[in-house]
């Protein structure tokens, strides 16, 4: 399902400044927004059903995780915490397959999709046959998940993730950490061998790198490792994990003297193209001083509520003017309103405050949320998909404005309705990648497929852990 206009006019739509009425939209071959005209007619121009909204990036996902969701649902052991989940978690990633996992990345793309994201970080620690040996192509698993986003249409930043011990000060993997492990100079050598791949689109793929974690990688391989993504490439992006439990905390100050934050910031060159994904459990010195860096910070609301992780530091990290964006991380959840609506929520239970995330150009939390994602995981993805204006690629969505939450509201209040209103369903008709149509009618050409494939692969997942 590719639309081939290159012209769309929305009675209304949110540009980067907020709404405007009558806009026309224009793009080139390659899918990169020419013109972003406001107040004009339509003049023979495709009129889009609804109010057209910029594409949400998707900044953080792990897609081989959805294959087990809602499967560690039931208590494990006296009390459940990630820790007890992570061990759940590594029994189904020592059974997936190259072909499991471009099943369920494949449906995952397509969900994305028809759920309001236009492009996906995938943060991909999954590296290895079974028994932890590298596959005949190294690069097999981090190809099988191109080829999954490139059959759904969704753009996606790869970041193949350095992993290579158990805790902090170099600890022994376990064996359930054996397909994740990698030597620097061996993941240096894949990013060589997947570069030219993802230059190969420039417009659809990023290569980037993400250090696991500062348990996972010493102080001295993670200088080299960056080092060495600087050779090749000084704007890649770099993602890691951070701060999201309290033992990590508590761990780090034992192996270090400082919280992670702290560390990282005194002893890593950290700021815009880097990503601080969850930054859950920080001083309010910790959080002022990382935003103000330039990092974004990588919210998974869904996910870390999922695991019990806590509630991120907003009021000081917006005291920092830090930029943020959302992700969906394991994937107990694909929809990009709701984890807006979780990360809100979330805020007004531990301020007790309503509209938290409302700013005084923009009083309407919805758009105020919207556009801040928008800009921060476009900057995470090293992608020109900021939003609505020349020279950004033209990665958007429509509104359905007839769905009941939205039918007979002004579109910003629609856009409130969607975000707060629509009770875990999507109201979005279209979405537009690179200005090809990827879904229309709220269904993914590819939806009926790729579910039956999910389904199958997940089936035999289960079969194999039970």
């Amino acid at each position: 399902m590719q639309n081939r206009d290159t012209t769309m006019w929305a009675a209304d739509a949110l540009l980067p400044d907020g709404w405007a009425r009558g806009v026309a939209l224009a793009w080139d071959a390659q899918g990169r927004l020419t013109e972003v005209r406001r107040g004009v007619a339509a003049e023979g121009r495709p009129v889009a059903a609804g109010p057209v909204l910029p594409g949400l990036p998707n900044l953080h996902s792990h897609a081989f995780q959805r294959g087990f969701c809602g499967l560690t649902e039931y208590r494990a052991q006296s009390a459940d915490s990630f820790w007890s989940w992570r061990d759940l978690m590594y029994r189904f990633a020592a059974r997936l397959s190259p072909a499991t996992l471009e099943a369920v990345a494949t449906w995952l793309y397509v969900e994305m999709l028809e759920a309001g994201y236009t492009s996906v970080c995938e943060f991909h620690y999954l590296h290895h046959d079974v028994d932890g040996r590298p596959y005949a192509d190294d690069a097999e698993l981090a190809l099988a998940l191109l080829r999954a986003a490139e059959r759904a249409g969704i753009g996606i930043t790869l970041l193949p993730v350095l992993y290579q011990n158990s805790g902090f000060g170099g600890g022994v993997p376990s064996a359930g950490q054996r397909r994740f492990i990698r030597g620097t100079d061996n993941m240096l050598a894949l990013l060589q061998r997947l570069k030219p791949v993802c230059d190969a689109q420039p417009g659809a793929r990023r290569l980037g790198l993400a250090p696991h974690s500062l348990r996972a990688v010493t102080p001295e391989q993670l200088g080299v490792a960056l080092a060495g993504l600087d050779a090749l490439d000084p704007a890649a992006p770099v993602h890691i994990h951070i701060a999201e439990q309290v033992k990590e905390v508590e761990d780090c100050i034992a192996w270090s003297g400082q919280r992670p934050v702290q560390w990282l910031l005194e002893h890593a060159e950290v700021g815009p193209r880097w990503c601080l994904v969850h930054a859950t459990h920080m001083t309010p010195e910790e959080a002022r001083a990382a935003a103000r860096t330039g990092a974004v910070a990588g919210l998974c609301p869904s996910t870390e509520a999922n695991l019990g992780d806590g509630i991120f530091d907003m009021t000081n990290w917006r005291a920092g003017e830090g930029r943020w964006g959302v992700g969906s991380d394991s994937h107990a959840i694909v929809n990009a309103a709701e984890e807006l609506m979780l990360l809100e929520y979330s805020l007004r239970f531990a301020l007790r405050q309503r509209n938290v995330m409302a700013t005084p150009e923009q009083p309407h939390v919805a758009t105020a949320m919207t556009l801040a994602a928008v800009a921060g995981g476009a900057q995470a993805s090293g992608r020109d998909i900021g939003g609505l204006c020349p020279g950004q690629q033209a990665d958007f969505v429509v509104l359905d404005p007839h769905a009941l939450p939205l039918a007979g509201l002004r579109a910003e209040d629609m856009l409130s309705a969607h975000v707060f209103g629509s009770h875990r369903t999507s109201a979005l008709v279209e979405t537009w990648v690179a200005g090809r149509r990827r879904v229309a009618g709220a269904r993914h050409a590819a939806h009926g497929e790729a579910a039956a494939a999910f389904v199958a692969a997940r089936s035999a997942l289960i079969a194999t852990t039970s």
